[in-house]
């Protein structure tokens, strides 16, 4: 059976394929991909269920058959050129970074071509793509160089969910990659327990002159379920985001997420200070509506209110 590393590229090049050869006979595109014409009608057949959210008339690939040949009629934005925000085309360059430095890739060629095209492209923003990239990549190189030397790391560490950076001192024991993201798990000394962190999120990495000695109780984490672990001291907030603040989503451990409409997404996400979620709503602004707790909004409400006290206060008076 032809497995997805074979037919994934192949569906993804026959609708511009397609696009510029309106009623081109299946027998010379079976051809053209080195596939057998009924391989080809099972491809046609799936790129019919493939599309934009909501998966109804009007998102889905839509083909037209006549006699032999065929014919794209509505193409679900295939035709027009990708357009990632930046914080989608950071995400995008960790990820294959870490992916080309990941044993058992077969075509890392691939990769680093795909690569070099999206930091072609991002470089030509402010340079906050390939700022985050280039960060971890270098906690990447130093980390990795840790673990095949066994030695002890010194990190400062940001925590999103306390809004807090900390230094601590850790004794790394592997690189994981999971969901697009990387990990250093390490005995962390000041929790003297095992600690996952993300590698985009250490500021600043050291090596120490001193072994990695984790305790012999140290158990690596079981990932198979997911990373995260609800506790109950965290509280759950429901939140509309625009397009232009997805990020959140993307950047931020969340329970669930439901598209909406305009490329809107409702989120529900933990948090364990108030504070720190508050600051959080406030700096998205008009992209983002909370929908629970009330606590939450009313906190948000109150300190806004009071941010535009002090700045009535402080502004200059006009004289004429």
């Amino acid at each position: 059976m032809e497995g997805v590393g074979e037919r994934l590229p192949r569906l993804l090049a026959l609708v511009p394929y397609l696009l510029v050869r309106p009623g081109v006979p299946i027998e010379e595109v079976a051809a053209d991909f080195s596939v057998t014409v009924r391989q080809l009608r099972r491809d046609l057949e799936l790129l019919w269920m493939c599309g934009l959210p909501g998966y109804g008339p009007g998102d889905l690939i839509d083909l037209s058959f006549e006699g032999d040949t065929v014919t794209v009629t509505f193409d679900a934005g295939m035709r027009r050129p990708l357009r990632l925000s930046r914080a989608e085309a950071t995400a995008l360059v960790v990820a294959l970074r870490a992916l080309a430095d990941t044993p058992g890739v077969a075509d890392t060629g691939s990769v680093r071509r795909a690569l070099a095209k999206i930091e072609a492209a991002a470089g030509q923003t402010d340079g906050v793509v390939l700022g985050l990239a280039t960060r971890e990549e270098a906690a990447l190189a130093t980390v990795r160089d840790s673990l095949d030397h066994r030695r002890a790391l010194r990190i400062r560490y940001y925590t999103p969910s306390r809004d807090t950076v900390s230094e601590r001192v850790v004794d790394p024991m592997r690189l994981l990659l999971v969901e697009g993201r990387s990990y250093l798990e390490a005995w962390c000394r000041a929790a003297d327990e095992v600690r996952l962190f993300r590698l985009d999120r250490i500021e600043h990495v050291t090596t120490l002159d001193e072994p990695a000695q984790p305790p012999p109780h140290a158990r690596p984490a079981d990932v198979s379920a997911g990373l995260f672990r609800a506790r109950p001291d965290q509280q759950i907030a429901v939140l509309t985001l625009a397009p232009d603040a997805r990020w959140v989503a993307e950047y931020y451990p969340i329970d669930e997420l439901i598209e909406g409409e305009g490329g809107t997404a409702t989120v529900r996400m933990r948090y364990a200070e108030t504070d720190w979620m508050v600051r959080l709503v406030l700096g998205l602004g008009a992209d983002v509506i909370i929908r629970d707790p009330p606590e939450l909004a009313a906190a948000v409400a109150q300190r806004a209110l009071a941010a535009l006290r002090r700045s009535s206060a402080a502004a200059p008076s006009q004289t004429d």
